[in-house]
């Protein structure tokens, strides 16, 4: 799956911004999709991942860090996955990542082979 993210800009403070990853490649509905971000001198960190379950549905897992205020969403018609973030915070600056992984239920950024290009978020306090 070949992956390309958009959406990132510079925020205030307490404001929104929606990342958008656009997937390409037959097998997208097979994939587990992630975000990641890394911040300057930082280390890559899981952000929220999206996968389907073997009842159809979907499980959708966050980092403690962004619970309630970041939403993923997938349409697997339009090939995309969303990243809503809200009530943004000056921690939040980093460059985002969207990857893909064969395996289900990951959210190490190591098991994800699929990685697009970042796009950077910056928030102004």
């Amino acid at each position: 799956v070949q992956l390309q993210a958009s959406g990132g800009g510079l925020v205030q403070a307490g404001g929104s911004l929606r990342l958008s990853c656009a997937a390409s490649g037959r097998t997208f509905t097979s994939y587990t999709i992630g975000w990641f971000r890394q911040a300057p001198g930082k280390e890559r960190e899981f952000v929220a991942t999206v996968s389907f379950n073997s009842f159809g549905g979907e499980n959708i897992y966050y980092a403690d860090s962004v619970k309630g205020r970041f939403t993923l969403s997938r349409d697997s018609a339009k090939r995309t996955v969303d990243l809503q973030m809200n009530s943004l915070q000056s921690e939040d600056t980093a460059l985002y990542y969207c990857a893909g992984s064969v395996l289900t239920g990951v959210t190490s950024p190591n098991s994800f082979g699929s990685w697009g290009q970042g796009t950077q978020v910056t928030v102004s306090s």
